[in-house]
C-alpha cells in the first residue's frame, strides 16, 4: 500500500506543478498557496505544506485523526510541487501551456485515484471536508464548494494565479478522478 500512496501523492504534486507552470490558473488550494507564498517569501510548495499544517490544526476540535497517508500527503505533495515548478519550463506557447493544464488535470486524477485507494488516512484538506460533513451533517458537495470557494477567493486576493485554467480544473477534476478510480478498480480486480 505504500507504493501507491507515494506514487499517487508524487503524481498529484507534479500535476499541481504543471498547473502552476501553465500560468493559466491553478487549483483553488494552490492559488491560495501561491498568494500566501508571495506574501511570506516562500515557494508555492512550502506554502502548501504550511497550509496543510494549519488545516490539520482545524482537525483537533473536529476529532479527526491523521494517518500515514495524511502526513505523507503533507510532505510529498509540497515537495513534489516545489520540484516540478523548479524543473518545468514556462512556455510562451499557448498550446504548451494548455497542454500543461490538461496534463495536470489528468495526472492529478491518476495520483488521487492511487492514494485514495490505499486507505491510509485522508489528506489534510479531505479530512477537514469529511469531518465538517460528519460533524454538522452538511452535504459534502456544499462543504467542499464552500471551502474551495473561500480559499480560491483568499488566494486571488493575495495574488495567486486565477484564470481559465482554474475554471477548467474545477469543471474537469471530478471526471478525471472518477475515470482514474474506475481504471484503478479494474486493475485491482483483474
Amino acid at each position: 500500500m505504500v507504493l501507491p500512496l507515494v506514487g499517487g501523492l508524487s503524481l498529484f504534486g507534479f500535476g499541481e506543478g504543471l498547473l502552476v507552470q501553465s500560468h493559466l490558473g491553478a487549483s483553488p488550494w494552490t492559488v491560495f498557496a501561491e498568494g500566501l507564498g508571495n506574501h511570506l517569501g516562500v515557494s508555492v510548495g512550502t506554502a502548501t505544506g504550511l497550509i496543510s499544517c494549519a488545516v490539520m490544526l482545524l482537525w483537533i476540535p473536529l476529532r479527526e485523526k491523521p494517518g500515514l497517508g495524511t502526513i505523507s500527503n503533507l510532505l510529498i505533495i509540497a515537495e513534489m510541487l516545489n520540484v516540478s515548478v523548479a524543473i518545468l519550463p514556462v512556455s510562451s506557447s499557448l498550446w504548451i501551456r494548455w497542454a500543461y493544464v490538461v496534463s495536470g488535470i489528468a495526472v492529478i486524477g491518476v495520483g488521487s485515484a492511487l492514494y485514495l485507494t490505499t486507505g491510509l488516512g485522508p489528506g489534510p484538506r479531505d479530512g477537514l471536508m469529511t469531518s465538517l460533513h460528519r460533524r454538522f451533517n452538511i452535504s459534502v458537495v456544499y462543504v467542499r464548494l464552500s471551502i474551495e470557494g473561500t480559499v480560491l477567493f483568499i488566494g486571488w486576493l493575495l495574488g495567486g494565479t486565477v484564470g481559465l485554467g482554474t475554471a477548467v480544473f474545477g469543471a474537469m477534476i471530478g471526471y478525471s478522478i472518477g475515470a482514474s478510480l474506475s481504471v484503478v478498480a479494474e486493475l485491482v480486480e483483474g
